[in-house]
């Protein structure tokens, strides 16, 4: 029986999926599929929440990290081995992954980080997402999967990947691209993909920018959205994806290089997705996408009975609140909040709030230990008393002072003060940063 961490309760959540399925008659492609995520590159748009760590590891909606989602999304579709290939800043998502993803001695499932290493063979890193794969080609056909369903490790989205397999498997396709409806406004924005009424994808343009070229890439009776988007996750028969990377070692990327060579000269397929689906890539997307979670009307839920979002099991205490006000927040376990005023907020875990501080618009990331005694200088772990902070990420371990003003800047500013950063106006306050008493950080300071 498959397993998937510490919790007794996720496991029997994974047999009553398991059994969901057979009943349902689905195809044996999860079984047969072997899950290969992406672990992103240096991360140079989410600066400086990926100064030390990579995309993937980033922290969102206050206790989990962008890499628990797509790991949960296969754990609950039933794929059950799974490859995250890493590069850049990956200790901490090495760590992340150790410490969460364990399966019991009887199951064959595992995830296993494959980081990015020199050879006799080769010695460069990795160039892009196919020549990623392309490095780790002996690894992957080792595990003798029929399929391999590549994944990115910066995405908020909750997909049944056993659907998109056995749609996959029933097209007899090479490759199957999951695709997703696009509005008329943001048609420059995605590879958009043009699609045949049988499924088959027959043509592809990078962000269109002419209009004539957007009215030829119509693939939907959809006048609000009539274009279909690439989500950049796509499952390739194994064989096909060794010959690809192997006979063009100048692909680098699967987007740009792998997909539009491909189209036309094998069976290549679009499968709908039209679910909630973000792409992660910038501080200000970060901070929408994190600050969207707190409304009552959230469009998506970390919860769900039949496939929850895993992470870490923690044993921390419930958080302690005072006499404080909040609204419109996420609250992460181990915090300790006096006398506060919040609103629309992600307050993460263990994190530690002074009397008389008013946060509003914010992430609090928290920390990753509780401090004992008083540091040297004074300045605690956590938020003194009497702050103000607005449109502000605090990454984990900052020591703000007592009656420290944070305010956001205008959209658009970029700026870079050491210790505090600027990126599209919204104040990052970089892991580990101490800012001292009475400081004031904003467009007035």
């Amino acid at each position: 029986m498959p397993v998937a961490s510490q919790d007794a309760i996720t496991q029997v959540r994974i047999a009553d999926n398991l059994f969901n399925r057979a009943r349902g008659g689905m195809m044996s492609a999860p079984n047969d599929a072997l899950a290969v995520i992406l672990g992103g590159g240096r991360g140079q748009r989410l600066y400086p929440l990926t100064m030390d760590r990579s995309k993937p590891a980033v922290p969102i909606a206050g206790k989990y990290r962008l890499i628990d989602i797509p790991i949960s999304n296969c754990i609950n579709s039933g794929v059950f081995r799974v490859f995250v290939l890493t590069q850049f800043n990956s200790v901490s998502l090495h760590r992340h992954i150790t410490n969460t993803y364990k399966f019991d001695s009887f199951h064959t499932g595992w995830v296993e980080v494959l980081a990015a290493e020199q050879t006799l063979k080769s010695d460069d890193w990795y160039q892009g997402t196919a020549d990623a794969v392309r490095k780790q080609l002996g690894e992957i056909q080792a595990t003798g999967a029929e399929h391999v369903l590549i994944l990115a490790g910066d995405h908020l989205y909750r997909m049944d990947y056993a659907a998109m397999l056995d749609y996959h498997v029933t097209k007899g396709a090479d490759i199957t691209v999951a695709v997703q409806p696009v509005a008329k406004g943001e048609v420059t924005r995605f590879g958009i993909l043009k699609r045949h009424f049988d499924g088959r994808i027959v043509a592809f343009v990078e962000k269109p920018q002419e209009s004539e070229v957007q009215a030829r890439m119509v693939s939907r009776d959809d006048p609000e959205r009539p274009f279909l988007g690439s989500m950049g996750i796509y499952v390739f028969k194994t064989r096909t994806l060794v010959n690809l990377l192997i006979d063009h070692p100048d692909f680098d990327d699967f987007g740009s290089d792998v997909i539009p060579y491909s189209i036309g000269k094998m069976p290549i397929v679009g499968f709908d997705f039209d679910g909630y689906w973000r792409d992660i890539g910038t501080v200000r997307s970060f901070f929408d996408t994190n600050l969207a979670l707190t409304l009552p009307n959230a469009p998506f839920n970390f919860y769900d009975a039949k496939s929850p979002i895993y992470t870490h099991s923690r044993f921390l205490p419930c958080s302690s609140i005072t006499d404080s006000h909040l609204k419109d927040v996420m609250l992460s376990e181990g915090c300790v909040i006096e006398q506060a005023e919040i609103t629309h907020s992600i307050i993460g875990l263990r994190s530690q709030i002074g009397a008389g501080t008013c946060i509003k618009d914010s992430i609090i990331m928290g920390a990753d230990y509780y401090e004992r005694g008083t540091p040297e200088g004074g300045l605690v772990l956590g938020i003194g008393q009497n702050c103000y902070i607005e449109g502000a990420i605090l990454d984990k371990n900052v020591r703000i002072g007592d009656g420290v003003k944070i305010k956001p800047f205008p959209r658009g500013t970029d700026l870079n003060r050491g210790n505090w950063v600027v990126q599209d106006g919204i104040i990052v306050i970089p892991n580990q940063a101490k800012i001292p008493p009475g400081t004031v950080i904003g467009p007035d300071e």
